[in-house]
C-alpha cells in the first residue's frame, strides 16, 4: 500500500462539505480525495494509505459506522475522523468503539479542523509500543493499541484533557476509551485500573 503522507480522504455525500474541507485543506498544502460513497473510498483505501480520514456518519446506504467496519479502523495505521451533529453523539462513540480516531461535531470551524487533523497525524507519527508493563496484566490482550496507549496515559496521572493533546484526540473521546477499558478489566475506578496494570491484581 503507497504511503501519502500529506493526503485527506473526505468521505461525505454533501457536495458542499466535501468542497469546503477541500480548499481548507488545499490552502494548507494537503492533498485532498474527496468521496461521495463507502465504497468508492474503501476501494481507495485499499490502494493508498492516507495522512488521514474526514467521514461522515449520515450517508446513505453504507453508514460512517459500517464503513468503519469495512476498513478495520482499529487497525487501519491512518486516524479516521467522524463527522457528527449534536445528535449524533451516541453514534459518534459507537464510531470510537468502531475504531474511529476522534469526531468533530457540526457546524465546525475550518481552523480548528487543520489544527485537529494535524495534531492526530502528529500523535500517530510519534506513536511508540508501549512498553512491557502494558501487556502484562490480566485482560491485556484485549484492549486495542489505542486503548493501551490511552491507559498509559491514565497510569501515568494523565488528566482526560493532559492525555487528549498528548494524543491528538478530545478528553470526550479519553472517556469513552477510559470507561472501555474500565469495563474490559473489570476496574472500579482510575485507582483500580493503576493496581491491575502495576501489580496484576484485579479488584475483589
Amino acid at each position: 500500500m503507497a504511503d501519502e503522507s500529506n493526503l485527506i480522504y473526505i468521505v461525505d455525500d454533501d457536495p458542499s462539505v466535501r468542497d469546503a474541507l477541500s480548499i481548507v485543506f488545499d490552502m494548507e498544502n494537503f492533498r485532498v480525495e474527496s468521496f461521495d460513497n463507502g465504497d468508492a473510498f474503501l476501494m481507495a483505501a485499499a490502494r493508498k494509505e492516507p495522512a488521514c480520514v474526514i467521514l461522515d456518519v449520515h450517508m446513505p446506504g453504507r453508514s460512517g459506522i459500517d464503513i468503519l467496519k469495512g476498513l478495520n479502523a482499529e487497525e487501519y495505521p491512518a486516524p479516521v475522523f467522524i463527522i457528527s451533529g449534536q445528535g449524533d453523539i451516541p453514534m459518534a462513540v459507537n464510531a470510537i468503539k468502531q475504531g474511529a480516531f476522534d469526531f468533530i461535531e457540526k457546524p465546525f470551524d475550518a481552523d480548528t479542523v487543520v489544527q485537529r487533523v494535524r495534531d492526530a497525524i502528529d500523535a500517530m507519527a510519534r506513536r511508540q509500543d508501549p512498553g512491557d508493563r502494558m501487556r502484562n496484566f490480566p485482560g491485556a490482550e484485549t484492549l486495542t493499541p489505542r486503548e493501551r496507549e490511552v491507559l498509559e496515559e491514565i497510569t501515568g496521572g494523565a488528566s482526560n484533557k493532559e492525555a487528549g493533546r498528548t494524543l491528538g484526540i478530545s478528553p470526550r473521546t479519553i472517556e469513552v476509551h477510559r470507561a472501555r477499558i474500565m469495563e474490559k478489566l473489570g476496574a472500579r475506578n482510575a485507582a483500580d485500573l493503576v493496581r491491575i496494570v502495576l501489580t496484576g491484581e484485579k479488584s475483589e
